[in-house]
């Protein structure tokens, strides 16, 4: 099969469009023909080599963790699943090796899910880690109707679901972007913000009692500015900065594989409550280019890679 491989940590220069033997699928995984996977930040930084230790390579690696697709083979134990169904998921397993970015992926069943039938294969690809990490830290952070929910980075990829999210829970959504991004925001339902200097008097501005839920999905200052802003006996949530669970008693995220959280966001997609926004799609051979891309920090939405 054709995949993106790398050999060795590195910058986006060390991807390569490689030939790979086809994987098995395990006793309860199955086998997936990749129609689209996507970039997140933490494919890069996996690449860098930012998260050895924590996460553990074995070169050559095929990176990507999201996908969707048809399933071409079934393990021996994977009811769940026949021969042609079209899944998506979060293709997450126990160390980094064989990701989505190839023909093929062998895919644990508790990783997938059905796809929205709604969805096209590239915007399916576009939702499953940053869908997952958008309603998992909403969850974790108790977000209920009537609250005021400041969301950080609230035109990306996580941030984008997470308004809408949360809007579907019957709060008020306060998010921060660039001003390019504002009528996009307004369009999710939100109430946007400028981020950088000044943006806790802006949010004071538009929630003088301060908001019950700050959603962190960018890291730098955001926890404390979201301190700073944040009513009595609120909460902070982030999946990049632990001091929102060790300095501030909120919730720090790590994203976990769910068929079921799968199957609940393609119960909203399909129901028109959350919608996708793809910013741009690639060739598999021009992988690099997604990665250096996904590099800027200003994508609104996800980059879709297709196989």
């Amino acid at each position: 099969m054709r995949a993106i491989t790398y050999a060795k940590y590195g910058s986006a220069d060390v991807l390569e469009l490689t030939e790979q033997p086809d994987p098995h699928p395990g006793a309860d995984a199955v086998v997936v023909r990749v129609k689209a996977a996507s970039v997140n930040p933490v494919d890069w930084k996996v690449r860098e080599g930012y998260l050895d230790g924590l996460l553990d390579a074995q070169f050559p690696v095929v990176p990507g963790w999201d996908v969707a697709g048809v399933v071409e083979q079934v393990g021996l134990d994977t009811p769940e699943y026949a021969v042609g169904d079209e899944v998506y998921g979060y293709v997450r397993k126990d160390w980094v090796h064989g990701g989505t970015f190839a023909e093929l992926v062998s895919a644990p069943v508790r990783t997938l899910a059905p796809k929205p039938s709604t969805l096209s294969f590239e915007e399916a690809a576009a939702v499953p880690l940053t869908g997952l990490t958008a309603l998992q830290s909403i969850r974790r952070a108790d977000v209920r109707a009537g609250q005021t929910v400041l969301v950080h980075a609230a035109a990306g990829g996580v941030g984008s679901f997470a308004v809408q999210i949360a809007k579907a829970r019957g709060a008020r959504v306060i998010g921060t972007a660039s001003e390019g991004n504002h009528d996009f925001l307004r369009s999710l339902g939100a109430e946007p913000v400028t981020y950088g200097d000044g943006l806790a008097d802006r949010v004071r501005a538009l929630a003088p009692e301060g908001v019950d839920v700050a959603l962190d999905y960018v890291g730098g200052d955001a926890v404390a500015v979201s301190a700073d802003v944040l009513a009595p006996g609120g909460t902070i949530a982030s999946i990049a900065d632990p001091a929102a669970r060790d300095e501030h008693g909120g919730q720090y995220v790590w994203v976990r594989p769910s068929t079921e959280d799968l199957a609940e966001l393609g119960a909203l997609i399909d129901e028109g409550t959350v919608g996708v926004e793809v910013a741009e799609v690639y060739d598999l051979a021009d992988a690099a280019a997604a990665h250096r891309a996904s590099e800027t920090g200003h994508v609104r939405g996800k980059i879709v890679v297709r196989v």
